[in-house]
């Protein structure tokens, strides 16, 4: 959940995905979701680049695109 939307807890997310969270959902969104993971995959988009993004090297990083 975002701190702007009074999440208290932080996870550690690698750089790339957590663009990837952000280019797809608001914080209102994200709040919403809280820390269901099956509810962020049901995204197509998000769902897709965890797909692509599952074999690449823990140092990856790459540029993200918007989904909306």
């Amino acid at each position: 959940m975002p701190k702007s939307k009074k999440g208290r807890f932080t996870v550690p997310v690698h750089p790339i995905c957590h663009r990837a969270i952000h280019a797809n959902f608001t914080n209102a969104e994200l709040a919403r979701i809280g820390e269901d993971r099956e509810a962020l995959l049901q995204n197509a988009a998000l769902a897709k680049f965890v797909k692509w993004v599952s074999d690449k090297p823990p140092d990856f990083h790459a540029p993200t695109r918007t989904g909306r």
